[in-house]
Formats: C-alpha cells, structure tokens, sequence
C-alpha cells in the first residue's frame, strides 16, 4: 500500500484534480467530505469522460464532485490481500484507498501492490507455510513435514496426524500470500 494519499476536496476544479494527478504521479484520487471522510474517487477516465466541447470554458465549472464515481469502495485496514484483490476484481478497479474505523484515507492499493507479493522468496514463502501449518493445524511434534517450494507452488510431504486431512493442510497452504499453488506427497 501507498501511504501517501493525493486527495481532493469535492469543490476542487477538474484542472485542479489533474494538476494534482500529473504531480504526484498518480491516476486517480480520493474525494474527501469535510470531516475528512472518502465520498468518492476521481480517475483519469472519469475527467476524459467530461472533456467539455470545443470552444467551450475549459471546464472549471466541473468539480470533483461532479466527476467522482460514488459511494467510494474502500478496504478496511487490516483487510487480507486476497479480500483486496476481490473487491478490485469485483468492481474492475485499478486501486482501491484503504480507510481506518471512521472512513479516513489511511493509504491506495495498487494492482501492482498486490502483484509483489508473488516476488517473495521459495524460501519465505516455505517458512510462512510451515509456520501457518503449525500454528494453526498440527500441534508441534504431532508430525513429520516437510515443506518444499518452487516457484511460488508448495509441496507438502511427510505424513500428518490422523486428525488433520490432506485437503485442509493444502488448503491452509494456499492462503498464504504469494503461494501460487499447492500440492501434497504425504504417505499414510
């Protein structure tokens, strides 16, 4: 996530908005009420939507609040990158402003945020699934495990108490970030 939050009040003019997205690099921006709140949020594509005719004003008349797609759709903080990646899927968006308990900006994820998670390490990410395994699934001692990774897709070996099913071994494995895919070679 990005921290630094570009925002716009919603009286600013569309020159304004894209003065701010040229500057800061950004492609779009959230559209805060008084009190600080998202209400909403301005693309590149919302401003080229309303490109006001030929000869006409220029467009200061239109405002961000004019322009802004609304209500915003927001992560909560502490939302998982799996329920992110979801609610950008679900609403094709391109990034998403993460908001705190009141509805305050707090950071944008980006698609390309949540595509780095895939440049972790096998090794992290073997260390992860192993800790989740054990934490959370298999009292330690109660198994012989071995975890192995190769580019993003786990291997689950070994053999697992008789209270744990392969299927929910493998499944926990899969939601750890960046796990690609996951498989298991456990004997009986």
């Amino acid at each position: 996530m990005t921290h630094a939050v570009v925002s716009a009040r919603r009286d600013a003019p569309v020159k304004e908005l894209v003065r701010s997205m040229r500057r800061w690099g950004v492609s779009a921006v959230p559209v805060l009420s008084a009190e600080g709140r998202g209400v909403g949020v301005v693309s590149e594509a919302d401003v080229l939507g309303r490109i006001p005719q030929e000869g006409g004003d220029g467009g200061d008349w239109v405002t961000a609040d004019s322009l802004m797609s609304a209500p915003a759709v927001t992560a909560p903080r502490g939302a998982t990158i799996p329920e992110v990646a979801r609610l950008m899927g679900r609403g094709r968006l391109k990034r998403l402003p993460v908001v705190d308990e009141d509805g305050r900006p707090l950071g944008v994820v980006s698609r390309g945020d949540l595509l780095k998670v895939y440049l972790r390490s096998d090794a992290e990410l073997a260390e992860d699934v192993r800790h989740e395994l054990l934490t959370h699934l298999i009292p330690r001692g109660n198994a012989a495990l071995t975890v192995r990774v190769t580019d993003g897709t786990v291997t689950l070996g070994g053999r697992l108490p008789q209270s744990v099913s392969a299927d929910l071994a493998l499944q926990l494995a899969r939601t750890v970030p960046g796990v690609v895919d996951a498989a298991a070679e456990f004997t009986p």
